[in-house]
């Protein structure tokens, strides 16, 4: 409940998440069935980088700053919605910008201020449905959705020293609630120890065609950073291992400052 994202809103980790989900929506948007989508840790909405707590961080500086100029491909999609967006736009504003008339977004944020902005954005919109709720709660209440085709966001904010396990335990939940759907979820990497217990809990749990992407900034051995950051998916469309590589690459590119840097793409289970 003290998580705001608003102090890192645009730094490297929302650039890498971002990228990929908007590439997960695109691949959504390619049958023409409608589809949902449940983002279950939604923040504000958008985020003012040039004032408030973005500012006084200028984390973003280190991380969109260095992505709007000089484009690389892989990044266009995901830059141009930025740019569009005014203001900079976190995952339900990302997401609403390319829904089509028949699909649907719910929103679920449990800070007070947060959900009152995120509310405030999407008053009058009748696909978007906004919860104050707590995410983990939502993959047992809204799941299954219909329409029966969609994608599962989920994003903690990683304040519980449990939050790993709470995570997988969501995911197989979800998983186990919404078989058809695609689920991404965020996690930081500062040391490797707890995303290997991550990894092995996953395996553990019986869960299919599972991926983990990451990017590192820097080598992954100070558990009181944010070195790098990763997303697990469930169920990846078709084409998204080989996109992902092309869009980890072009972030490592622009981002790092280091040699230590890098990327990975993992099978975590078998389809």
């Amino acid at each position: 409940m003290n998580y705001r994202h608003a102090f890192h809103a645009g730094n490297f980790a929302d650039c890498m998440k971002h990228a990929l989900l908007v590439w997960l929506v695109r691949a959504l948007l390619r049958k023409p069935a409608p589809f949902f989508v449940l983002d279950t840790h939604a923040g504000a909405g958008r985020y003012d980088l040039a004032a408030g707590p973005a500012a006084r961080t200028g984390e973003w500086q280190a991380g969109i700053a260095r992505l709007l100029d000089d484009l690389p491909e892989p990044l266009a999609d995901y830059v141009g919605l930025v740019r569009q967006a005014g203001l900079y736009p976190g995952s339900p504003t990302l997401i609403r910008a390319l829904l089509r008339p028949d699909d649907r977004l719910a929103c679920c944020e449990l800070h007070p201020e947060d959900h009152a902005a995120l509310r405030h954005s999407f008053a009058r919109d009748r696909q978007v449905s906004v919860h104050l709720r707590d995410g983990y709660e939502a993959l047992g209440a809204l799941l299954p959705p219909r329409p029966a085709r969609g994608l599962v966001l989920i994003d903690p904010p990683f304040e519980n020293p449990d939050e790993f396990a709470t995570l997988a335990a969501g995911l197989r939940a979800g998983q186990g609630r919404w078989r058809p759907g695609v689920f991404a979820a965020w996690y930081p990497i500062k040391h490797r120890a707890p995303v290997r217990g991550f990894h092995a809990a996953l395996q553990a749990g019986g869960l299919r065609d599972v991926v983990a992407a990451e990017l590192w900034l820097r080598a992954p051995l100070d558990p009181a950073r944010l070195n790098g950051c990763g997303l697990i998916v469930i169920n990846p469309p078709f084409g998204f291992e080989a996109a992902t590589e092309s869009i980890l690459e072009a972030l490592r590119q622009r981002l790092a400052d280091n040699a230590e840097a890098g990327s990975a793409l993992v099978r975590l289970a078998a389809e």
